[in-house]
């Protein structure tokens, strides 16, 4: 995996793949651009919802549609790491099981998610589901 960030103007970057998508961070105001650390909650939350869509689809599960609010607190201080990251999945579909919903955030936070892994050495990490149909 490679990617390249290039300085734009004041503050900003932009962040490209190797396979040309880009993003625009803002390290300063946050108006132009989502912030480096604004884009790590958003990794959680779309690394996750991959690693939990497909586990219900996988387990028959008639999902339609999945989105996540993130809320995160960080350390005072420098280095200012996250130290508590809550999501909470909002799952829509007929007939949701919510026990297969509660394995899939399980089997993604301990075992799949690679960005909750690296999180969890500084982030107390919280999931939580609401199903609706």
């Amino acid at each position: 995996m490679q990617v390249k960030v290039d300085w734009s103007q004041a503050l900003q970057f932009v962040g490209q793949s190797s396979k040309g998508h880009q993003v625009l961070m803002d390290g300063n105001s946050g108006t132009s651009g989502a912030s480096p650390m604004e884009l790590v909650l958003m990794a959680i939350a779309g690394c996750s919802s991959v690693d939990i869509v497909s586990d219900l689809q996988q387990a028959g599960q008639g999902v339609e549609a999945c989105s996540v609010d993130v809320k995160a607190q960080r350390a005072e201080t420098a280095p200012k790491v996250f130290t508590q990251i809550d999501l909470i999945y909002t799952l829509t579909g007929q007939g949701v099981d919510a026990n297969e919903v509660a394995k899939a955030i399980d089997a993604s936070m301990d075992k799949y998610c690679s960005v909750a892994k690296m999180l969890e050495s500084t982030a107390q990490i919280n999931a939580s589901f609401v199903i609706n149909p």
